[in-house]
């Protein structure tokens, strides 16, 4: 009795161990490759100094990454004979972007230790880092993922937001990765510093509905032309005209005042449940940036591959 005792002691105590293991850490790089994130944080402050725009693009990458499979950097693989890419899914087609920037981040930090760090934690990174470069708020990533050996362009498909999507769906989707509609709302905000392709606003701002600023529609189709052709449908729009750079929350103001570009930023406030929350966020950028931080981090928490499990890729775009 006493021998069955102490065995499943001792089970429990590798147990939790094992758990102890697979947990993500601030400081999991410290001893290891104490360098690592100021060699990403140069990477993207030099990135978007180059381009603004860039700043949005790190933090959407890092969003599409974590929806789909888990943040394990799953969205970097190109196409091969065993992958098929989540780039090319239709949330992502065309409109996805920043792999170079992730792949000089990772280039950089293979010189100063190489096999080291994982392409998920420099994505989980370079999100931060892109926040504060336009004046949003930085918060500690946790850190210790590792990266798949897979990917999954048919979930990006199912999982992923679309343009189109309504309240009620864009709630479902959140709250199937385990988010309440205020988180939703919240990461939402990232839109202030974003931009959009004609193609996805085009029937918003030429269907005279009553959820759209007659000003502001007739505004913004002079940027995006009603007829559809490659080049129209590819023209860019910042999703906030008035501070299109700063991360701010003129977003939620705009969208009090029907000036949501698209039809899915707009439905947040839209006589449903979550208008209070684009009320208060419109009131107050302090609340605003603090409960953006906190989602960030709880994204960043989604499935991670850790201990064990997957790889540390030398190149992001390829198992290696």
């Amino acid at each position: 009795m006493a021998t069955r005792i102490i065995t499943s002691f001792v089970v429990i105590l590798v147990l939790l161990g094992t758990i102890c293991d697979a947990q993500l850490t601030s400081t999991f790089y410290d001893s290891t490759c104490p360098n690592a994130l100021s060699t990403i944080r140069t990477a993207i402050r030099t990135a978007i100094s180059k381009e603004r725009r860039m700043a949005a693009s790190l933090i959407r990458l890092h969003f599409h990454d974590c929806f789909v499979k888990g943040c394990d950097a799953s969205i970097l693989l190109d196409d091969s004979s065993t992958i098929e890419s989540e780039k090319s899914a239709r949330p992502n087609i065309n409109s996805i972007r920043g792999f170079d920037i992730i792949d000089k981040a990772k280039a950089d930090v293979e010189k100063v230790c190489p096999g080291i760090v994982s392409c998920a934690d420099i994505v989980a990174v370079a999100a931060r880092d892109a926040s504060f470069a336009v004046g949003g708020p930085s918060w500690t990533v946790k850190l210790g993922r590792r990266d798949s050996t897979t990917a999954s362009k048919s979930l990006a498909n199912t999982d992923l937001p679309l343009f189109t999507d309504d309240l009620k769906t864009l709630i479902s989707r959140f709250t199937n990765k385990n988010f309440t509609p205020r988180e939703m709302v919240t990461l939402s905000g990232a839109h202030t510093i974003g931009q959009a392709q004609c193609f996805t606003f085009r029937g918003r701002i030429y269907n005279n509905a009553s959820d759209i600023d007659a000003g502001f529609a007739s505004t913004r189709q002079r940027g995006c032309p009603s007829s559809s052709t490659t080049a129209n449908d590819q023209k860019l729009a910042a999703l906030d005209l008035v501070t299109p750079n700063s991360f701010d929350n003129n977003y939620f103001k705009n969208l009090i005042q029907k000036k949501g570009l698209l039809q899915s930023d707009q439905v947040l406030f839209s006589g449903g449940s979550t208008d209070s929350i684009v009320s208060e966020y419109s009131k107050s950028p302090t609340t605003f940036k603090s409960d953006f931080a906190a989602a960030m981090i709880k994204m960043g928490d989604i499935e991670p591959l850790t201990g064990s499990a997957g790889i540390i890729r030398s190149i992001c775009s390829a198992v290696n």
